[in-house]
Order: structure tokens, then C-alpha cells, then sequence
């Protein structure tokens, strides 16, 4: 506001109480035909929305203690109830397509044991992929949680395709599950690590798509491309493991 010969500055905070306010205060606010005080709380940029809410309701909870006498408060419009909402389905749909591929997996194998090899996968996968997001940064949203989705019928295939070529070798060749095991990684592992890559091909460049779209989905494919990664990884090392320590040979029938 102004500035002295010798130096001194007078800034309009010391003279002023300085806020942002609105541009017109000439608006009346009613809920169900009763005059009210409506405060719309704007979320910051970057901030987790349901947590945000979370506080805010505490704090006003906190704050009804002082509150005059017949003064109340309530919530008109909570916008993460859509959010609170389309989470649970995306889980709930999770744990179905969990539950879907164990049981399709035990129909076609037969065998507990061969159903436990590729159903330990998903959350062997799904928990690595939590990790590195955790590491990145990332949270968990619809569109994370929607390729996490999709990643459950991928990141078994490549362990179902170990587990059946070795069943295969211990029922034609009579093989040990051992045995078995290091042959049937001799004849897959460069199928596997193929799928792979061609799985990457599809799903990683959706990560470098530019402007709002490529935005939006850059967690979509990164939450996917790191679940088939980590798939390949356990069907190249905690498959063949597995498969040569809880298979059983088969027992020839005489005839």
C-alpha cells in the first residue's frame, strides 16, 4: 500500500483482513422449504475424496457440541457416496471373478491340488501389483480396481499352462512331479515369456497416450500391465515350485 523513504513497507494485511470470497452474496439457500446456511466444501487437487469426507463429518460431529440451541446441521449432497457405492461393486465383482476362475480351474483340472497352483497366483499377482502401486504413488480407484478386474482372468493362464503340461508329462511319460516339472519348464517358458510380451505390447503404450484421455487411463494400465508382468514371474518361478512339491505322480492302471 505504500512504501517510506527509508525503506518501511505497509502491506494491505495490516490494515485489512483479506479473504476469497464471492463474487455476489445476493443469494438465499432453502432445504425442504426451510431457510438454511449452505457451505459447499470444494475437494483439493490430489486429494483422497473419501477420506476427505471421513473428517469432515467428524469435525462437524466435533463442532454440533457448541452449536446454539435449535441449531442443527446436515448433509444435503455427499458426492463420494457414488464413489463409496461404485467401489464395493468393483470389489464385490472382484471376489466373484476370484471365486469363478478357482472353480472353472478345479472343473476342467480335476485335482485340488493342480487348482492350487494357479489359484495361488492371483493374490500372489494382485498383492505385488498393490505393492509397486503403493510405491508409485497410485491409489486405489474405478479405473485401478477395473484392470485389476480384468487382470484375474490373465494372470492365470500362464500358471494353468505349466500346471497342464506337466500333469500331461507325469500321465504319458510316467514322469515324477520333479521331473516333470523341469521338462515342462524346458518346453513353456518361451511361450510364456512370449504371451507376455505380447500382452505388454497391447497394455503398455495405453500408459503414454497423451492429453486427458491418455490421463485418465495411465493407472488403468499401469494396475494391469504390472499384474501379467508379476503372472509371467510366478509361472516362471513360484509355479514350477509349487507343481514339484504338491503334485502327486499318477499311478498306472495294469491292465
Amino acid at each position: 500500500m505504500r512504501t517510506a523513504e527509508e525503506g518501511g513497507l505497509v502491506y494491505l494485511k495490516d490494515i485489512a483482513r483479506i479473504e476469497i470470497g464471492e463474487e455476489s452474496y445476493k443469494a438465499t439457500s432453502r432445504y425442504n422449504g426451510v431457510p438454511n446456511v449452505a457451505i459447499a466444501i470444494q475437494q483439493l487437487t490430489g486429494a483422497n475424496a473419501l477420506d476427505a469426507m471421513k473428517n469432515l463429518k467428524a469435525e462437524l460431529q466435533r463442532m454440533k457440541a457448541n452449536f446454539p440451541e435449535g441449531v442443527d446441521y446436515l448433509i444435503g449432497y455427499d458426492s463420494t457416496e457414488y464413489i463409496s457405492a461404485s467401489i464395493e461393486e468393483v470389489i464385490l465383482t472382484l471376489v466373484l471373478t476370484f471365486a469363478l476362475v478357482v472353480l472353472v480351474c478345479y472343473i476342467f483340472l480335476q485335482d485340488w491340488r493342480s487348482t492350487l497352483v494357479p489359484s495361488l497366483t492371483i493374490p500372489v499377482s494382485l498383492l505385488a501389483t498393490f505393492a509397486v502401486m503403493l510405491a508409485l504413488g497410485y491409489s486405489l480407484n474405478m479405473l485401478t480396481l477395473f484392470g485389476l478386474v480384468l487382470a484375474i482372468g490373465l494372470v492365470v493362464d500362464d500358471a494353468i499352462v505349466v500346471v497342464e503340461r506337466v500333469l500331461a508329462l507325469m500321465e504319458q511319460e510316467g514322469l515324477s512331479p520333479k521331473a516333470a516339472t523341469i521338462k515342462a519348464m524346458e518346453e513353456v517358458s518361451g511361450a510364456i515369456v512370449a504371451t507376455t510380451l505380447v500382452l505388454l505390447a497391447i497394455f503398455v503404450p495405453v500408459g503414454f497416450m497423451g492429453g486427458i484421455t491418455g490421463k485418465i487411463y495411465q493407472q488403468f494400465a499401469v494396475s494391469i500391465s504390472l499384474a501379467v508382468l508379476f503372472s509371467s514371474i510366478n509361472a516362471l518361478t513360484l509355479s514350477p515350485a509349487l507343481c514339484a512339491t504338491i503334485l502327486k505322480p499318477f499311478k498306472l492302471k495294469e491292465n
